[in-house]
């Protein structure tokens, strides 16, 4: 029997129940949760990367942004205020739309 030790999605474990597999799973305290969650968004960064079409990096970064939703919610706010933040310091700093790659600062 595979052991995963993981943080996954909520519905993850019905649906491998559906398939006819007994589970074991547990509630995490908010101390493991958060280490937790930020294994995670390593490990979907680290699927990101590891892409190789438009399809699947789509894929990946919905699974990122899920994770980032769950940050801003443990943080005791919403992505509604991290987007408010993000768009303060786009004006502020500028986005990487432009492709901009800074190679050195002279004193």
């Amino acid at each position: 029997m595979p052991i995963y030790n993981k943080l996954v999605g909520d519905q993850i474990p019905e649906i491998i129940e559906r398939t006819g597999k007994k589970i074991s799973t547990r509630v995490l305290h908010e101390e493991e949760y958060i280490t937790e969650l930020r294994k995670k968004s390593f490990e979907e960064l680290r699927e990101y990367m590891e892409t190789t079409t438009k399809e699947d990096a789509i894929e990946e970064l919905a699974d990122l942004l899920e994770i980032i939703h769950a940050f801003s919610e443990y943080h005791g706010s919403s992505i509604e205020v991290v987007e408010q933040v993000r768009q303060k310091k786009a004006e502020e700093r500028g986005r990487f739309k432009e492709k901009v790659f800074l190679i050195e600062v002279e004193d």
